[in-house]
């Protein structure tokens, strides 16, 4: 009896990893300001997407599907698209990883606040994100959910 409730427990651990990752481990992130933010996608400075939240509302990112949808493809991969020197020149510059920036709507766009960058590491290892408005400093910050060992 005893060994068949081991067995029951590493079945459920297995399959609730297999599953997690199948699932591709989303990050919630939450608006828990007073305004509308803007969720922004970018590669270095080129911003590929947007979303805006608006108070209290969220949306699910995955890393995985930013990094395949955002990186360049590898350099004489089977994608067959062209793109010469300037592919190669892209695809070798670390800096051009995708990340997140959270964009204050109404905020002074000229400060920069070391809390507004999301990177994709962020939403591979925290569950959640919630995004507060810190009304003393007048600019927005972040807290992070880290994401449990298991499951």
């Amino acid at each position: 009896m005893l060994g068949f409730s081991i067995f029951s427990l590493r079945r459920c651990f297995n399959g609730c990893h297999d599953s997690a990752r199948a699932s591709g481990l989303g990050t919630r992130i939450w608006n828990l300001s007073d305004r509308p933010v803007e969720l922004q996608i970018r590669v270095g400075s080129i911003l590929k997407k947007g979303h805006t939240l608006k108070p209290g509302s969220s949306k699910r990112l995955k890393c995985k599907s930013i990094y395949k949808a955002y990186m360049p493809s590898r350099i004489g991969g089977s994608s067959g698209g062209g793109g010469g020197m300037k592919s190669l020149l892209y695809y070798y510059d670390e800096t051009c990883h995708p990340y997140i920036w959270i964009h204050d709507c109404v905020g002074d766009s000229s400060r920069m606040v070391k809390q507004q960058y999301i990177s994709l590491e962020d939403l591979r290892d925290y569950s959640e994100i919630r995004i507060f408005r810190d009304h003393q400093k007048g600019c927005i910050s972040v807290r992070k959910k880290p994401r449990p060992d298991f499951c």
